[in-house]
């Protein structure tokens, strides 16, 4: 028999695959953390803290992760400009775009675009999809640690 507490922890799990379902599909429009708690019924501050301690990341982090996603394959798949392609994606800021595509990807989308292209057209997008998934290489400017590290205070 379950607790109470595990039961609601197993409610909020719902909800969250729900918040992060939603990020996933409408990742293109401006969504932020207030919003996205009140389409689940929670206060902002609980789904921050709950998606971090399901998913490992913020929401907000979540969110520019598949913003950096889409942007990697729009960058690989076609020629359109990286302004297009920043604001195409959902970020209303092409330096915080860019500098946070940098932070996850490890180089600025021109150079991205340059060198990532030829190589992950001679693969199945299923392992394209899997090979150029973005791993955050430092941690971001606003203090996060990257998954698996701690952070002090």
């Amino acid at each position: 028999m379950s607790t109470p507490a595990e039961e609601q922890r197993l409610r909020d799990l719902v909800l969250l695959r729900k918040v992060r379902d939603r990020m996933d599909r409408e990742y293109a429009r401006p969504l932020n953390v207030e919003e996205l708690a009140r389409g689940v019924h929670m206060s902002a501050g609980h789904l921050s803290r709950e998606f971090k301690r399901a998913y490992g990341e913020s929401p907000y982090s979540y969110l520019m992760t598949r913003r950096i996603e889409r942007a990697m394959t729009l960058l690989r798949l076609t020629d359109r400009s990286v302004t297009d392609i920043c604001f195409a994606v959902g970020c209303s800021s092409l330096g915080t775009f860019s500098t946070r595509f940098t932070e996850l990807v490890g180089v600025p989308p021109s150079v991205y675009r340059r060198d990532s292209a030829p190589a992950a057209d001679a693969m199945p997008p299923c392992v394209a999809r899997t090979v150029t998934r973005p791993v955050r290489v430092r941690p971001v400017r606003n203090q996060e640690a990257p998954t698996g590290e701690s952070r002090t205070a």
